[in-house]
């Protein structure tokens, strides 16, 4: 079979055998032809593998399926479903907050930051300019904040055995982010990512002076890095999954073999091959084809 359905709940026991028929069923109302169910663990991940439905978005498709079984789906060629380059956004992705929001909570500014963040992240307004406006908001505060911020950087669920799992797999792993290089750095090392790239806030006097240094992450430079990396170690662009939350991230999610919004924003949901809401991280090792027993938990 040339594409492969997969079916994750959030825990053991969320998709039953009649839920994985449905799955079936649902492929063949949308014109493919699918194959006998594959569980990659029991109740809790599903591969059905299917022919046919060209031209048909499955994605949109299932989506009231997806609703009802309470989980996440993916529908992919299965030839390259397992991937060799992971690319993941920082803040609101691989950790459950905004750096730059709890910085500007010292700062006594978290609201109005806040703010400008989620504006951003919906596309409103350009990432560029809400950075630079968000960060001279910041002018002033002590350096020491960034240390206190970075130890309270709280991991999302599923993150570590991401990571753990696809370096073993000998994975190529990015952490790129809109967000800063001193937070990148540190989650970087904690989660083994081999490459991370951020921007740098300028500091002087053991105070931040309000400005971002050039060059400056931006959508198309986390676009760039897939690419680059990709290219570097010859792996094709099928090969590559991307994840993030974002209207930053859409460029990097567009281009990837699978591209994922994790709890995304609109702007990012809509263009995502895979939105997952319900699972948490480790989701995409199923989507690639790892089983139970090969994830390192």
């Amino acid at each position: 079979m040339d594409n492969v359905l997969t079916v994750v709940a959030p825990g053991p026991g969320g998709i039953s055998d009649k839920a994985a028929a449905d799955c079936t069923d649902a492929l063949r109302t949308l014109g493919a032809e699918p194959g006998a169910a594959d569980w990659l663990a029991p109740e809790q991940a599903v591969d059905i593998p299917y022919q046919g439905a060209a031209g048909v978005d499955v994605k949109a498709g299932l989506e009231d399926l997806r609703t009802a079984l309470g989980g996440d789906i993916a529908a992919q060629a299965a030839a390259t479903r397992r991937k060799s380059l992971l690319i993941a956004d920082m803040d609101s992705t691989m950790i459950t907050g905004e750096t730059l929001d709890e910085l500007a909570e010292f700062a006594g500014l978290g609201r109005e930051v806040a703010t400008i963040t989620d504006r951003a992240m919906r596309g409103e307004i350009l990432f560029r300019d809400a950075l630079t406006e968000r960060v001279a908001m910041l002018e002033g505060l002590a350096a020491e904040t960034m240390e206190t911020v970075a130890d309270a950087i709280t991991y999302s669920p599923g993150a570590e055995v991401l990571m753990r799992t696809m370096n073993a797999a000998g994975a190529k792993t990015a952490l790129v982010s809109g967000g800063f290089d001193f937070f990148t750095e540190r989650v970087a090392a904690r989660l083994g990512f081999a490459f991370n790239k951020g921007n740098t806030i300028e500091i002087a006097g053991g105070r931040l002076t309000g400005r971002v240094l050039p060059p400056i992450v931006t959508k198309d430079v986390k676009r760039g890095v897939l690419i680059d990396i990709a290219s570097w170690n010859a792996i094709p662009l099928a090969r590559t999954l991307a994840v993030g939350d974002g209207a930053n991230d859409v460029p990097m999610v567009r281009r990837a073999g699978l591209g994922v919004a994790y709890r995304g924003k609109p702007a990012l949901r809509t263009v995502a091959d895979v939105v997952v809401d319900r699972c948490d991280l480790s989701a995409l090792l199923y989507f690639q084809g790892y089983t139970r027993e090969t994830i390192l938990s």
